[in-house]
Formats: C-alpha cells, structure tokens, sequence
C-alpha cells in the first residue's frame, strides 16, 4: 500500500519536480505557445472576417447581377419593341405600295380597255362603212341598169341642186 500512500519525501521531490518542469516551460515554452495560440486566434479572427466581408461583397454582386439582369430584360423588351415597330412600319409600307401598284394596274388596264373599246369600234364603223358602200353600190347598179333610169336620176338630182 505504499503507493497509495505516498512519503513526505517524494511529495516534495515530486513537487520540486513539478515546480521545475513548470518554471522550464514558463521560461522557454509558455511564450511561443501562447503567442502561436494568439497568432492562431487572430488568423482565425482573420478568417472570419474574410468570410463575412466576402458573404458581403457576394451580396453585393448577387444585388449587381439582379440589377444587371433587370436591365438586360429592360433593354431585351425596349429592342423588341422597337423590332415590333419596324416590322409593323414595313409591313404598312409594303401594304401602302401594293396598294399604289394595284392602282396603276388597274388604271392603266382601264386605259387598255378604253383603247380597244375604241379600237372595236373604229374597226366596226369601218366595216360598216364598207358594207353601206357596197350595199349602196349594188344597190345603185340595179337601180342605174337602164338608160331611161340613168336620165331620170339625173334629171331628178338637177331639180334638187336647183331648189337649193
């Protein structure tokens, strides 16, 4: 049982011991461990600082690329806006041409037909024309066969230039 009950002697060894080896590592150990454990801490404190500013600024950008986003879709929707306007600008004027070219089509289809018409028609007085000449001129043979009938047409005619 002697080691559960220890002498006086090696309490005050293990003590001088204990005191030894404390004032050894006060001396040269307690500063540099407590300095490392300070530069520790301190990286750490750095750390979360780093993280914190960074969660900030990740913030910010997250703020940036919304606003950037918006603006995009604002300039999206102004250019297709203004596409929808030239698109409709184009299609009036397409519509307004085709409008001026069906006109002219079909005025100068109206002239052509007024041309014929009158074409036609000329054409038809003309043959006309023909037709009472030689109906006439048959007529006229029949009629100027004889000589008495030849006399008296012309006797008849005299009387007329006379009376006018």
């Amino acid at each position: 049982m002697e080691l559960v009950q220890p002498g006086i002697g090696l309490v005050i060894w293990m003590t001088l011991a204990f005191a030894i080896l404390l004032w050894i590592l006060t001396k040269f150990a307690w500063k540099p461990i407590m300095k490392g454990l300070k530069e520790r801490e301190e990286s750490i404190d750095e750390a979360l600082h780093a993280a914190d500013k960074a969660r900030e600024e990740m913030k910010e950008l997250k703020f940036s690329n919304e606003q950037l986003m918006k603006e995009a879709k604002e300039d999206r929707n102004a250019i297709l806006r203004e596409a929808r306007k030239v698109k409709e600008s184009i299609i009036e004027e397409a519509k307004q041409q085709a409008s001026s070219e069906a006109k002219r089509i079909v005025e100068s289809a109206k002239e052509n037909i007024q041309y014929e018409k009158m074409s036609a028609i000329t054409d038809l007085k003309n043959q006309l024309a023909r037709l009472s000449i030689e109906i006439a001129e048959k007529i006229l043979r029949e009629e100027l066969s004889t000589k008495d009938k030849q006399k008296e047409l012309v006797k008849k005619l005299i009387n007329e230039v006379n009376f006018n």
